[in-house]
């Protein structure tokens, strides 16, 4: 594609900076597929795939809606003209940063490095399989070009854009808020365009909880209720609730685990963003390290503030029919019989949690990545929608697999209260209790429906999400 785009649309005079208009007239009358002018959006699709250089509609409205600078839903040659020579610019500023020695070639070596400043860790081989996607001559560098050519209709417009194919994307909620927040840059933050992706995630994480609401509810029966003298499976457990109250039982405490989204999700961000400038000097990138130590901070954080919810959600999924009348009714009984300390019972072993939890996640979300680009990227760093879902759902499986003593540990000291003649232990006592009665899988009850919920709920919550983003406005990258 390169090769063909530098013989016909690029000819060799748009090797040197002041380029000739008609390189920009040669290409714009081949998307001007009925020759009257200007190009619409259909036109710049079916030209760009004609050109085979198909980008995905995102990409391709993006380009055609910062073009169009008149709004009239057309391209003119002029508006054409002027967004390549900005591109180009922009372009030319990421090549720059890439060139570290200035020799006017970028090398495997200069890409390790680029990455490892934007807190992205590569081996020199991945390195060299991302040039290979780039290079058109062989030689294993590219020059700027090179550069240019693959990026000519590519939207994005630095090299922070470039890398951020692989963000791991708050819009995938999977149930537990343990992960680590999501990145944004400063034109997102400046643009208003980071509080919509947060609002598209937060409705995302709505839709999809409600959705995998009865998995949820049986899987705190199971923890709570599930030992090997009351061996409680799936179907029994689903049969049990119906009966005790109805097909709606089967969502008993979903409206607190969804109206806490909105707390949670901005104390997070706010307290993410300031470790990490605690964490980091003034203009330092943010490493793999200090995200990981910022965003287990931020998530400790943004728990402390709304962990009495998350007691009055396991309140209500484990009460029976009539105990509490809503939220606002778990809250007054629990204060008034309880006291105001009981709001915050499972509080350690739920902050224990954070730790393996976010640690494993972004651990083997990097491992899955770095699998990727040595065995598949041979053509371009873009994984794909379908490769990034697998990896966030496999990842945060993973992170969910090693806390989940912790949540369960958690999950009956929330609820112990509630259960007639059980003693009231604290975190190791219960840990003792259920290892010496259950053995270890009494430590993993309830782990099935858990694990059944993963799949819908990042598959719901990603439609959603996608959708929502295009509702509020939030421009593709």
């Amino acid at each position: 594609m390169l090769r063909w785009l530098r013989g016909f649309v690029l000819p060799t005079a748009a090797c040197q900076d002041a380029e000739p208009p008609t390189r920009y007239e040669t290409l714009f009358q081949a998307l001007d597929r009925n020759g009257d002018g200007v190009v619409d959006i259909g036109e710049l699709q079916e030209g760009l795939k004609n050109l085979g250089i198909p980008l995905g509609q995102d990409a391709e409205e993006k380009i055609f809606t910062t073009g169009d600078v008149n709004k009239d839903g057309k391209l003119d040659f002029e508006e054409f003209m002027k967004y390549l020579k900005d591109h180009e610019k922009k372009m030319k500023l990421a090549f720059k940063s890439l060139d570290k020695n200035n020799d006017g070639k970028i090398e495997a070596s200069e890409i390790v490095q680029s990455l490892q400043t934007l807190g992205l860790t590569i081996s020199e081989k991945q390195a060299e399989l991302i040039l290979q996607s780039i290079d058109a001559d062989g030689t294993m560098t590219v020059d700027w070009n090179e550069w240019r050519d693959y990026f000519l209709f590519n939207p994005v417009t630095d090299i922070e854009e470039i890398i951020r194919f692989w963000k791991h994307s708050t819009g995938i909620d999977i149930g537990d808020s343990l992960t680590i927040p999501d990145e944004f840059t400063e034109d997102e933050k400046k643009s208003g365009q980071w509080w919509r992706q947060l609002l598209a995630g937060g409705v995302a994480g709505a839709v999809s909880r409600t959705s995998t609401a009865p998995l949820d509810r049986l899987k705190i029966m199971m923890q709570v209720h599930g030992s090997k003298s009351d061996k409680m499976n799936i179907f029994g457990g689903f049969r049990q609730m119906v009966k005790e109250g109805g097909v709606r039982s089967l969502w008993r405490g979903n409206g607190t685990n969804v109206i806490k989204i909105a707390p949670e999700t901005a104390v997070k961000f706010w307290a993410y963003e300031q470790y990490k400038k605690l964490l980091t000097e003034e203009g330092q990138k943010v490493g793999t390290f200090e995200r990981f130590i910022s965003g287990s901070m931020a998530g400790a954080t943004a728990q402390t503030f709304i962990y009495p919810m998350e007691v009055m959600k396991t309140r209500l999924a484990v009460g029976k029919t009539g105990q509490y009348s809503g939220i606002y009714d778990c809250a007054k009984k629990i204060l008034k019989h309880e006291g105001l300390g009981a709001f915050y019972k499972g509080y350690v072993p739920n902050l224990l949690g954070i730790i393996p939890y976010a640690g494993i996640d972004l651990a083997v979300y990097e491992l899955l990545k770095s699998y990727w680009l040595d065995n598949f990227a041979k053509d371009s760093v873009n994984p794909g929608v379908m490769v990034l879902l697998g990896c966030g759902a496999l990842s945060s499986t993973c992170g969910q697999l090693a806390s989940y003593p912790l949540a369960l540990v958690r999950t009956r000291m929330q609820a112990q209260a509630m259960l007639e003649g059980s003693p009231q232990l604290n975190m190791v006592g219960l840990f003792r209790r259920i290892i010496s009665k259950e053995g270890i899988p009494g430590l993993y009850r309830g782990i099935t429906p858990n694990f059944m919920k993963v799949l819908p709920a990042v598959g719901i919550s990603y439609v959603v999400y996608e959708n929502m983003k295009q509702t509020l406005g939030v421009t593709q990258k």
